[in-house]
């Protein structure tokens, strides 16, 4: 029976394959590249095989010159519509829950994006270069395998039960006063101390008298820092002075970041400082014990800034004013923040107050 079904099946595929075909017959021009190769001489013509529409058209000279796609984008009286998949960046900050967050400005899509610094100034080159690596070096701590740090006392102090009003009382602070400093972390290749800000702060006294003398001091320390400053009322009175607090503004303020801040201390170490006379430094006691150095400068002193000096005839010499300059740093202390300043340029003198 098996025998009978496969021989009806194969008589079946022979009589289909000798059927003769209702299609012409023509030459075939989708068969493979082999069968063709094969059945062609080889010294066949294989021009048809390199023919390219590049190398069969050829442009006029007149229309290559004549196109020119910037007259014709200024020409265009409409915008073209934007890309559909391109970003946008925000206009306004909605709140951190709005489904649009704006990049940060480091990124190049942010509108606040400013490319750059494209050359580092001295004090930060001289800061990578070598303070950095001096100061890692000097505050190396070197803790063998197995060390076990000693178990420091609790920073606040509880009370004890002699007394019953000592119960649900707040912590005491540590002996010898309130004020609790910054906790100190070991100095790594992290937390190098640097340079933060910068604050440039002057007091007129004779303000209240005449605002020519506080706009006098703006301009001044506005040339210095290339900062806008900031004014400020007086909190506290001064009779001696006719001082109401609240009432008369006083004082101006300038903040310094970035490169205005390297350029400010570069220009005070390199230029200002050396210049003045019988000046033995900053006292070793300035400090808030938290890292930032605040000193003065006299009237003379400020004259020294070579935006002023340049300029000398232009500012009233009286009316040249004084500043305090406070440096904030990265470091928890004040030992860390000299040792920051004196490799910059810095020097001290005196007592040194940890």
């Amino acid at each position: 029976m098996a025998v009978s079904e496969s021989s009806r099946y194969l008589t079946r595929s022979l009589s289909r394959a000798l059927v003769p075909s209702a299609r012409p017959a023509t030459l075939c021009w989708r068969r493979n590249a082999s069968d063709q190769a094969s059945s062609r001489s080889p010294s066949a013509d294989l021009s048809e095989l390199e023919s390219t529409s590049i190398s069969s058209t050829s442009t006029a000279e007149d229309v290559v010159k004549s196109y020119d796609p910037v007259s014709k984008a200024r020409g265009r009286k409409t915008k073209l519509p934007r890309s559909r998949y391109q970003f946008r960046s925000p206009k306004y900050y909605r709140g951190p829950l709005h489904p649009h967050q704006p990049p940060p400005p480091s990124d190049p899509s942010s509108r606040l994006y400013v490319p750059g610094p494209f050359s580092l100034p001295r004090v930060e080159q001289t800061w990578q270069s070598t303070v950095a690596s001096d100061i890692l070096t000097l505050l190396y701590v070197h803790n063998p395998p197995g060390f076990k740090p000693p178990v420091k006392a609790p920073r606040l102090r509880d009370w004890d039960d002699t007394s019953p009003y000592h119960k649900n009382r707040n912590l005491r602070g540590p002996r010898g006063g309130d004020v609790l400093r910054l906790l100190r972390k070991p100095i790594d290749f992290n937390n190098i101390p640097h340079l933060e800000r910068i604050t440039i702060h002057s007091y007129v006294n004779m303000a209240t008298e005449n605002s020519s003398w506080l706009h006098a001091a703006g301009i001044a320390v506005q040339a210095i820092s290339n900062v806008r400053v900031q004014t400020y009322k007086s909190k506290t009175g001064v009779p001696k002075w006719g001082i109401v607090p609240g009432r008369g503004t006083v004082a101006c303020k300038a903040e310094l970041h970035g490169e205005n801040m390297l350029h400010f201390f570069g220009k005070l170490v390199d230029i200002v400082l050396p210049r003045i006379k019988d000046w033995q430094g900053i006292k070793g006691s300035s400090g808030d014990s938290s890292g930032n150095i605040t000193f003065g400068l006299e009237p003379e002193a400020v004259a020294l800034f070579p935006e002023i000096e340049v300029n000398y005839d232009m500012y009233p010499p009286k009316m040249i004013p004084g500043c305090h300059i406070t440096i904030h740093t990265s470091a928890r202390t004040d030992k860390d923040a000299r040792l920051l300043l004196s490799a910059l340029g810095m020097p001290f003198y005196g007592k040194i107050v940890d």
